[in-house]
């Protein structure tokens, strides 16, 4: 009686996780996802070492790849253009422009490709699918972390000091990353299905690129509804905010970082719900 009485018990503490796919349009489980935080950790660990390995400079490309863009941007725009740089030195200019820039490119290009990359993982073990886009974008914060180091070395070689909104920088870093995951969200479910969006990404960005004020001050783009359909690209609110915050040139970002936020949620929301709606045929197709 005592035995039959324990298997009872046992069998009550005992929890049956029955998974099953989702059925029209519903919201990721944002407690799911807390629950298996320490996998995006170790998601986001894996992007880092595997994105420098066996290279030749390793790390360095962090560095590198903004650095270099950099110098091609001064010579071209400043020396040949000579587009106003709104009084900061130029190298100065495009480097504070480049690095948000990077940090939302390469987190959308890599997220786009995540869920094609990762297939030998999503079709042998459940967990929320979201974890690998996610950790995609986040894995850019290491190497924008890297390179702002060189951007202070920079403002310190040229003399330029920080503002007082410099401790807005984090905001508009946070800002960068939900747009990137946003469309990364988007362009990851959409890859799944057409092979095309992987070709397509590349050309996307960087047409994107001339549409932010990475190569020029957002000061040109003339006020009234141009200004407004400018500010609807939420990354011209972050690469302009984020000089205005460390440089202080330019004008405070406060039309375009208001519709930068609104759409750079509109992103993020929009993509989380096609991604889960998609998310139930990702280990068949993929």
């Amino acid at each position: 009686m005592n035995q039959t009485t324990q298997s009872l018990e046992k069998q009550e503490t005992e929890q049956l996780t029955v998974i099953q796919p989702t059925r029209g349009w519903a919201w990721i489980d944002l407690r799911e996802l807390w629950r298996y935080r320490e996998l995006v950790y170790f998601l986001v660990w894996r992007d880092v070492k595997v994105r420098y390995k066996q290279t030749l400079l390793g790390a360095a490309w962090a560095i590198l790849k903004p650095f270099l863009s950099m110098v091609i941007f001064t010579v071209i725009f400043s020396g040949l253009a000579n587009l106003d740089t709104d009084g900061a030195p130029p190298p100065v200019f495009y480097f504070s422009g480049l690095l948000p820039w990077v940090l939302f490119q390469d987190g959308v290009a890599k997220a786009g490709n995540s869920l094609v990359t990762g297939s030998s993982l999503i079709t042998k073990v459940y967990f929320p699918r979201i974890a690998i886009p996610l950790a995609s974008v986040l894995a850019g914060v290491v190497d924008f972390a890297l390179a702002f180091v060189v951007l202070i070395g920079m403002m310190i070689y040229y003399g330029v000091r920080p503002t007082e909104a410099v401790w807005t920088l984090p905001l508009f870093l946070l800002l960068a990353l939900v747009t990137a995951l946003g469309v990364g969200l988007w362009l990851s479910a959409l890859n799944v299905q057409y092979r095309d969006v992987g070709y397509v990404t590349p050309f996307l960005l960087q047409a994107w690129m001339f549409a932010s004020p990475v190569v020029y001050s957002a000061t040109l783009i003339p006020e009234g509804w141009a200004r407004i359909a400018f500010g609807l690209n939420p990354m011209a609110g972050v690469v302009q905010g984020f000089r205005w915050a460390i440089l202080g040139v330019g004008e405070p970002p406060s039309e375009l970082i208001i519709l930068s936020i609104l759409m750079a949620v509109f992103l993020l929301i929009s993509g989380m719900l096609y991604f889960k709606r998609m998310e139930r045929t990702f280990a068949d197709v993929v």
